[in-house]
């Protein structure tokens, strides 16, 4: 394993170990502070990615150019170049890689996936998808950095000075008394370090959307913020006319992640342990509670990804799969920063004349001495 926080790698050899012994097997589990160590041994094939977002593309390129087998924790990466290359790295180099998009591997999405390309709701005209806001400036005090943690390598390639230490960015724990961390990283919430629950619930939501209408690898062509004139949600427009909005998905439930597809035959609506269609011949309603961090620990998914290394397939939620989710949160927001409209080509994965959001740190992002982005080392590097 390998952890920048010694603590919490304490935490996880002892589980484990605990479970080897449990197993009957000798308790054994070799710690790195730094991931490209574990990479150079040779008896590893697979490597699962749960760092912050910031350093998904380095540890996932250094990984497939390592030859090992990647499962990264979504959504797949920072910007949108870093995504790219990630995919870039994942072909060249022949892994398999498998996004962490769990709800792909659940029973009730991939009903809705079939239900909608099969067209029994007729053709689709909107999609409104609850993920809910992107990320806001970093407004959080420094403080000191415990001795337990190595900071300067948890920031890696950040580049930002405002990016400093404090408890919510990195959430400590305690081994004795055992105390867990009480919250969610939080780096997630912020522009600096993450993409806000656009990219944090739109690598699942958005991500199913696309899914079931054929949009794969492919994508909106334009972004209109919530605010802009006279719109009232975030708007993407497809190539197909078809438009996705980021709004409640049902009325009962208005702040609930989930998706509602809305056909000119009928609908359907989709969440975590939830299904619904206008046309009750075609499911039965079904909703049950969904615990929390059940998702994460999605054992079919997982699977899936173990069943692909062996088998060298293509997974549920391969590279290209996550890229194309990946480039779609980050429009969203470059389009909520620039307050205005953001028009893309998702064939030429450039922008329409648009050198200021070419420019922005979602789309290239330059990184920190001494890291680079391997494939764009510079902004205009396809």
């Amino acid at each position: 394993c390998s952890d920048v926080d010694v603590m919490k790698m304490d935490r996880f050899t002892g589980i484990i170990k605990n479970w080897q012994q449990s197993n009957n097997m000798n308790p054994r589990c070799d710690r790195y502070e730094f991931f490209e160590e574990m990479l150079e041994r040779k008896d590893i094939d697979a490597i699962e990615i749960a760092l912050p977002d910031h350093w998904h593309a380095l540890a996932a390129i250094y990984s497939c150019e390592a030859g090992k087998d990647v499962y990264c924790q979504k959504p797949l990466a920072y910007t949108i170049t870093e995504g790219l290359a990630i995919m870039r790295s994942a072909l060249d180099n022949h892994r398999v890689f498998q996004v962490g998009s769990q709800q792909r591997s659940s029973k009730e999405f991939q009903q809705a996936i079939e239900l909608v390309r099969a067209g029994k709701i007729g053709h689709i005209e909107k999609i409104y998808a609850k993920v809910g806001n992107p990320p806001k400036p970093l407004d959080l005090p420094e403080e000191a950095v415990p001795a337990n943690l190595n900071f300067n390598q948890w920031l890696g390639p950040l580049n930002d000075p405002k990016v400093h230490y404090h408890p919510d960015l990195c959430p400590p724990i305690s081994l004795d008394p055992k105390v867990d961390e009480k919250l969610w990283a939080a780096w997630r919430w912020y522009c600096e370090t993450g993409n806000g629950y656009t990219a944090d619930w739109g690598a699942h939501m958005f991500d199913i959307a696309q899914a079931a209408i054929g949009m794969d690898g492919s994508g909106p062509i334009e972004y209109i913020p919530k605010g802009y004139k006279d719109t009232k949600y975030m708007t993407m427009k497809y190539a197909n006319g078809i438009v996705m909005t980021e709004q409640p998905y049902r009325e009962d439930n208005p702040s609930a992640q989930g998706i509602q597809f809305v056909g000119d035959k009928g609908w359907l609506k989709v969440a975590r342990g939830y299904i619904e269609c206008s046309d009750p011949k075609l499911l039965n309603r079904e909703e049950k509670k969904v615990g929390e961090g059940e998702y994460e620990v999605s054992s079919p998914h997982m699977q899936n990804f173990i069943d692909c290394v062996r088998s060298r397939r293509k997974t549920i939620a391969p590279v290209e799969v996550g890229c194309s989710t990946n480039t779609l949160c980050c429009l969203a927001n470059i389009a909520v920063e620039l307050k205005r409209p953001v028009k893309w080509d998702p064939a030429t994965l450039s922008f329409i004349d648009d050198k200021e959001a070419e420019n922005h740190r979602l789309y290239w992002y330059e990184y920190r001495n001494p890291y680079t982005l391997r494939y764009f080392p510079r902004a205009n590097g396809k």
